[in-house]
């Protein structure tokens, strides 16, 4: 079963591994440290990443090197960026609202 983007994002911990990975490679226990989880945790997590596109693994000498594949992040990216303007529109109103409260409460004088 091929797996997509959005089940490699679902899970939190996923998500702090992409984030790990984004500012360098590292190797499987490297991001394994990183976690209070097992390492078989972790191995089966990267296993998602890596079946959906996101991770790749690299056999270098008895290490296995995790990389991110970026690119493949892309159509999450998609569709949430369309979701941008109805946020920012509804953050928008809230801090209207916010502001008119801050307002009314404010000691005359």
């Amino acid at each position: 079963m091929r797996r997509d983007v959005f089940q490699a994002i679902a899970d939190p911990i996923r998500r702090d591994i992409i984030g790990l990975l984004a500012s360098q490679p590292l190797t499987v226990n490297e991001v394994a440290n990183k976690f209070d989880v097992s390492r078989p945790a972790i191995s089966k997590h990267l296993k998602i990443l890596e079946e959906c596109g996101i991770v790749e693994l690299n056999q270098q000498g008895r290490e296995r090197l995790c990389q991110i594949q970026a690119k493949n992040l892309i159509p999450a990216f998609m569709w949430i960026e369309q979701y941008k303007g109805l946020w920012e529109d509804k953050l928008d109103s809230f801090e209207n609202y916010l502001a008119q409260l801050q307002t009314k409460n404010k000691p005359n004088g």
